[in-house]
């Protein structure tokens, strides 16, 4: 792909820093974020990348919401919009983070929707990178774009914890005693958060008519290259405690960051394509299984598994959810599959090798700080 204009909105993370690398050679490609190119290159250790660089880059702030014209202006002409736009998943799941989770990835898909309303010549593609953990916890079969089990109630997805059940359970007194046990909250206790923020991110992005512009949803897997989510799984490693997380049985989905590029690439060479495609490689595995490949792979025998008591006590402790690591997220791409398109990494031992190749044990911890949490 060349001389094409890309807009990314939340580009500044991980996978967004990834597509800018591998598209802005040849491509002109425009970064919206809510941050500052320089407060963003101060927290990070990784600076982001710049024309200075060598590449065909611009960054514009937005607040995720509003249609701001300096920005705008930039999608009128463009030839993908790339929606990254979200806050992160890794906090605590209190009533703040809840509402801001779900309203940074409506808000913005609102937003770019509106814009690309109002261009002159609009985009041929629109991408919304959501999430495969849409589908509930599946320990039995892959759930693909056409059989794949959607659902809200709580018990279908992600088992309760200790500490779920005893939240769950002071909040069911609280509200029966304000009399509210008939109440949306009391209901909405039932229910599994991840799914309702999957539900909301993709109603919004349907609810959007943009006629002359293709939309395509990715259910995106945990997404691997030599930095994001790499970081804490090879710094567990490295410091013994590259063992299974909780039974180890829960399935991990997974897609290299090349696939995602090359994924975009083919959607947009390909004007058929549109509607809902699980990104993820079509070989999932265990998570003992990835743990035991990735300790391979890095010259470690050995690694301490984590329980799921101390998952719990763990996640308390630094302000995340133990959801993240042990939901076993199962997910086939049959849709992507169809199209002819052909993943260049289908085993994790090849992708590990890879990333591991490319991120000598010293260089672990130059990359930006994260939580052991962010795993997933």
């Amino acid at each position: 792909m060349k001389n094409k204009k890309i807009i990314l909105a939340g580009g500044t993370g991980f996978i967004g820093q990834e597509l800018a690398r591998h598209f802005g050679k040849d491509n002109h490609v425009v970064i919206l974020t809510r941050k500052s190119v320089q407060s963003s290159n101060n927290r990070y250790s990784n600076k982001l990348l710049t024309a200075a660089d060598g590449y065909n880059i611009t960054y514009w702030r937005w607040d995720g919401k509003h249609v701001e014209k300096h920005w705008a202006n930039e999608v009128d002409g463009s030839d993908i919009v790339i929606n990254l736009a979200g806050k992160s998943v890794n906090c605590r799941y209190n009533k703040k983070n809840r509402a801001r989770i779900i309203s940074s990835r409506v808000d913005a898909t609102r937003a770019l929707g509106k814009a690309i309303k109002q261009v002159t010549r609009s985009p041929q593609l629109w991408i919304n990178t959501a999430s495969a953990t849409i589908y509930r916890h599946a320990q039995d079969y892959p759930q693909d774009e056409f059989n794949g089990e959607i659902c809200e109630e709580k018990d279908m997805n992600m088992p309760y914890s200790f500490l779920d059940r005893c939240r769950r359970n002071f909040n069911k007194c609280a509200l029966t005693l304000r009399g509210r046990r008939n109440s949306t909250a009391y209901r909405d206790l039932e229910k599994d958060f991840s799914i309702q923020v999957c539900l909301a991110w993709e109603k919004a992005m349907n609810e959007i008519t943009v006629p002359h512009t293709r939309k395509i949803i990715f259910r995106t897997a945990i997404t691997l290259g030599k930095a994001g989510v790499m970081v804490p799984f090879l710094n567990l490693a490295k410091w013994g405690l590259g063992g299974r997380q909780g039974n180890g049985n829960q399935m991990f989905s997974w897609v290299h960051i090349h696939d995602v590029c090359a994924a975009i690439e083919w959607c947009y060479d390909h004007p058929e394509t549109e509607g809902v495609y699980n990104l993820s490689a079509p070989n999932a595995i265990p998570n003992t299984a990835f743990m035991a490949t990735l300790r391979k792979l890095t010259g470690h025998k050995f690694g301490l598994p984590a329980y799921d008591w101390m998952l719990e006590l763990g996640a308390t402790l630094i302000g995340t959810e133990t959801e993240l690591i042990l939901k076993s997220r199962w997910v086939y791409p049959g849709r992507l599959l169809e199209t002819g398109f052909r993943f260049r990494y289908n085993h994790i031992e090849d992708a590990l090798q890879n990333i591991v190749q490319q991120t000598p044990q010293c260089c672990y911890h130059l990359f930006h700080r994260t939580k052991v949490a962010a795993i997933l």
